[in-house]
């Protein structure tokens, strides 16, 4: 009877062991089938990953888990591991993150512009400007009410480079407000308070219905607006989904979905949100 109690407990404690290994790539497979993508808040106001993720899940069988906030919070999730895959639209910012080693496979996916868009009496006389710099300036001149997002977003990042052109540093006058906010809330408080703000002509197309915004400036090459995807580089985290972020970059560069973003709320708007960019050379854009 010891005898086969003895083997009993090791016959137990060996079918143990092959449960666990049996279970554990079970489990790691699920878990690999998750995809982290951090990504602005322009890219989900405009409804285009609405459009895109489900295509890329029942192609892949990934699925994708999206956190929508500014690029800056975006990247900084890459810096920490806490995402797979980036789409961000803030280019020091990019290029700063892979030069550290926190990202790889940088590649151009689109772009858009930026627009200074206000309420229709125009306080400030800044409609029809060229210059995003001028218009700034008249904003600042007339301390006409002026909504940031200040949220360390690619959004805010390109407002305070257009300050920093026009020499002015409006942080602490009563005029500039900062909602911490994504853009399309940050676009209806400005409406609310009848205030000028930076926006992406996606976002402001997909929600200028109910506004009562204007467009004010557009054109200038300044407000151009230019979106990457990076991966989290896996040698920094080994925990990230390499294979599920590379899956997905590819995706977003492919001739499929670059063929969908041409296209993209021209039916609705009449014009597209979005330019497709994949294989195209950065200084060529807006020309």
């Amino acid at each position: 009877m010891k005898r086969f109690g003895k083997i009993g407990v090791v016959a137990a404690a060996v079918l143990f062991i092959a449960c666990i290994f049996y279970v554990a790539p079970e489990s790691v497979v699920a878990k690999q089938k998750n995809v982290i993508l951090a990504t602005t808040t322009s890219t989900q106001d405009t409804g285009l990953l609405d459009v895109l993720i489900p295509i890329f899940e029942k192609k892949t069988g990934y699925f994708v888990k999206t956190i929508s906030v500014g690029s800056g919070q975006a990247m900084a999730m890459g810096k920490k591991g806490e995402a797979d895959v980036l789409l961000v639209h803030s280019q020091d910012a990019e290029k700063k993150l892979v030069a550290e080693g926190y990202g790889v496979n940088r590649r151009l996916v689109m772009h858009n512009d930026y627009i200074i868009i206000g309420p229709p009496i125009d306080p400030a006389g800044i409609k029809g400007l060229k210059s995003g710099t001028e218009a700034f300036k008249k904003i600042a001149e007339a301390q006409s009410v002026f909504m940031s997002r200040g949220d360390n977003s690619g959004t805010n990042a390109k407002e305070k480079a257009v300050w920093k052109s026009a020499g002015i540093n409006p942080e602490g006058q009563k005029w500039y407000q900062q909602t911490g906010l994504g853009m399309g809330q940050t676009i209806s408080v400005a409406a609310e308070k009848k205030a000028y703000t930076l926006a992406d002509r996606g976002t402001y197309l997909a929600l200028k219905k109910n506004l009562g915004m204007d467009i004010l400036v557009e054109g200038d090459a300044i407000l151009l607006n230019i979106y990457h995807v990076i991966e989290v580089n896996p040698d920094k985290w080994p925990k990230v989904n390499a294979a599920g972020a590379k899956a997905f970059a590819d995706f977003m560069v492919s001739r499929q979905v670059q063929k969908i973003i041409k296209t993209f709320g021209e039916d609705k708007y009449g014009s597209p949100l979005f330019f497709p960019d994949a294989g195209k050379k950065e200084e060529a854009l807006g020309k």
